[in-house]
């Protein structure tokens, strides 16, 4: 009877479920998940149901900020009610991990408007797809002159760069600066060892110095 409850690895049913379940995030293995359930397994019952239940919480209480389309628990995400973050600066990323990465580097005093994608034709992904009439919007409730700048952060990949010339596009008439992240050599790096697309992007995003 209890070989009907268990998987040919020889874990319970319930283990094999919620190691299928953890499986699916990216990242993560069969073997990490299987590590991380039998963790769990030796986690008090109280600590369980704390990791069950902010899961939930996150999942009811997350959505899109109604602003800059960022995750946010309330209508406002932190950023946008920042009153010491400069409004006239607007980054544009493609994702919210995109914004999570520019925000680590404690670089950006600016805000932020999430795409949530980049534009890919090949898979049906044009620009009403995107939060792309949102940005202009945006832009144009503001009165003239609020917003200064938006920075072009959209990832060095095809369909990244195609989005951002489309968004260069979209944003001329409103004759606000636009600039695009600059790529090319990383810091501490060898020429010798620099792979072809990165030399071209350090050769054509050169300045002056």
């Amino acid at each position: 009877m209890a070989e009907n409850h268990r998987n040919s690895e020889g874990l319970p049913s319930a283990m094999t479920r919620l190691v299928r379940s953890l499986a699916r995030l990216p990242g993560i293995g069969e073997k990490t998940a299987t590590r991380l359930v039998l963790v769990l397994l030796s986690w008090p019952r109280e600590r369980v149901i704390e990791l069950a239940e902010s899961l939930l919480e996150m999942k009811e209480r997350v959505g899109l900020c109604t602003s800059c389309f960022g995750l946010s628990d309330t209508a406002t995400c932190n950023v946008c009610a920042d009153a010491q973050r400069d409004q006239g600066s607007i980054c544009v990323v493609e994702t919210p991990a995109d914004l999570l990465a520019i925000e680590r580097a404690r670089a950006f005093k600016g805000v932020y408007h999430v795409l949530h994608g980049a534009l890919a034709p090949v898979q049906g992904i044009g620009p009403d797809d995107l939060k792309i009439s949102e940005l202009r919007e945006r832009i144009e409730r503001n009165p003239a002159g609020t917003v200064r700048e938006v920075i072009i952060a959209t990832n060095a990949t095809v369909e990244g760069d195609a989005t951002a010339l489309y968004l260069a596009k979209v944003l001329r008439p409103l004759g606000i600066k636009t600039t695009r992240l600059a790529r090319g050599l990383p810091t501490g790096s060898d020429l010798e060892y620099s792979d072809v697309a990165t030399l071209s992007a350090a050769l054509n995003y050169r300045r002056e110095l």
